[in-house]
Order: structure tokens, then sequence, then C-alpha cells
């Protein structure tokens, strides 16, 4: 029989951020494909897990993905980490899992933490509909390109980056999306030194103005609202809010959702729900 290949998320900073489950599965796997097997090494010594590891990154996985696949095939358990969060996201752990697919290997997949999603949940932006950008491309024109396709995207978006880049990234933003655009920059997330800032675009340029970008940043970025911004008759409104309804929303969950895509408040839209 061949062996399994267990993707485990990690902590993305506290040390306690990790479930039951992912130390169990540490401890029980053959082997333990790590991003940085130093950096790894120290949540294994924290949780007293024995479990050999061996390097998997983007330099070298080309050639450990048939490593691993080998012993995948002769039977060895492995568990994929990544040095913060959740395996396969912005790191290359997908070559490995499709690799798998190909050979029929099964994966398992255990839920822990993820940057982007804690960043998202506490940003006070729209939750409802979504998108992962990850780490923005370095080079200019790709760079430039793929803001420029997003400058019609709906959703909140998500997006990592590194200090030295903050400020040059604000500054794409102000370009692309204009300066009034929403954002939230969360900092050292889990960590000791935490923090959300919230507010516009032209804002958060001006924060860095005077000071130094410290720690790896999620940014979570509103999607373009005037896009959605649809004129409803009270008659039209008052039919979707049926629907909503019907769905099992609450009646300020419906006026909440509704506000969304038309130019009317949330009070407004509630104002003639109950009228």
């Amino acid at each position: 029989m061949t062996g399994i290949l267990y993707l485990v998320a990690t902590p993305i900073g506290n040390l306690k951020d990790i479930t039951f489950r992912a130390i169990e599965t540490l401890q029980n796997v053959d082997l333990i494909a790590a991003e940085d097997t130093r950096h790894t090494g120290k949540l294994l010594h924290h949780y007293q897990i024995k479990t050999p590891s061996i390097s998997y990154h983007q330099h070298n996985h080309q050639q450990r993905v048939k490593d691993l696949l080998d012993k995948l095939q002769q039977g060895l358990n492995i568990a994929l980490v990544t040095d913060a969060g959740t395996p396969a996201i912005s790191d290359p752990g997908y070559h490995l899992v499709l690799a798998c697919i190909e050979a029929d290997i099964n994966i398992i997949s255990i839920p822990g933490a993820m940057a982007g999603i804690n960043g998202l949940i506490a940003s006070g932006l729209t939750t409802e509909r979504f998108c992962f950008e990850g780490f923005l491309p370095t080079k200019k024109k790709l760079r430039d390109n793929l803001l420029e396709s997003l400058q019609q995207e709906k959703r909140t978006m998500i997006f990592y980056e590194a200090p030295h880049r903050l400020q040059k990234t604000l500054a794409d933003f102000a370009h692309f999306f204009g300066e009034t655009r929403h954002l939230a920059l969360a900092r050292e997330l889990t960590k000791l030194h935490e923090d959300i800032w919230r507010g516009t675009i032209k804002d958060s340029i001006e924060l860095y103005q005077n000071k130094e970008p410290k720690g790896e940043y999620t940014i979570i970025l509103e999607g373009n609202l005037e896009l959605e911004q649809i004129n409803l008759s009270e008659n039209e409104l008052k039919i979707e809010m049926t629907k909503l309804l019907q769905q099992g929303m609450s009646k300020s969950e419906a006026s909440q959702h509704l506000a969304q895509y038309t130019s009317l408040s949330r009070r407004e839209i509630y104002k003639i729900m109950i009228n």
C-alpha cells in the first residue's frame, strides 16, 4: 500500500495556535517535509516531536517531489508543513499535491491557521465574498498587469506583503484603485506586537511616510463597490428582501446585505422593509 500525504497547518506566530490533531499527525508520520527545517525544528522541539524532517521549498521542490513521491509509494506517511500557516498557500506545496493526485496517492489536509483568513475576519470589510491574491509579482510589468486586472474586482481581496515592499505596494494601490478605497493592514498576526490598522489607501500611505514598516503584513483590500450599486424600486427591493428572508436571513441581515448592492443605507432599506 502507498503512504498518505498529510497537509498540516502550523502556527503563524503563536506556538499555541496548533490543533491536537496536527500534533498527533506530526508525531505519527514517518517524515516531515518542511519549508525550513530549522524553523519547523523549533515547533517540533516545543511539542517534543521526534519525527525526522527534510527540506522542501521553492529552490529544491523539483527534485524533492520525485524523492517524496518515491517514499510515499514505498508506504511511508509524510506530513508537509510550511514555515507558518497552511501548506500549498503561497508556497510550492501545490506541486507535491498535484504529483500525488496523478500518482493516486491519498491526501489528507489537517486544518489550522491561515494569516489571510485571520486578517479578513478582523478587517471590518465584507467577508461575504473574497479572493486570495497572496504576494504580488516583483517584476513591474507582471505586477501592473495583475493590479489592472483587479480594478474591476468586486470581492474583498487578500494580499501578503513584506515590510520592505509595503510602501511601494500602497502607492501602486493608490494608482490602480484610487486613494479612497478602504483597506486593513494586519501586522504580525498572533504575535506579541500584533496590530490591525484600518482606513483608506491615502491614509495608509500617510501613516508610513514617517514610520518604518515592520513585520509581515496581511493586506485586506475593499472590492470595487461602485460597480455593485444598482437602482431598485421599492417594490423590487421588497421582492429581493422576501427572497432573502425565505433563505433564512433576519430583517437586519437582509437590510445589510442589500445595502452593499444599492445606493441606500441599511437603515433606509430596513424602513422600507417594515412599512
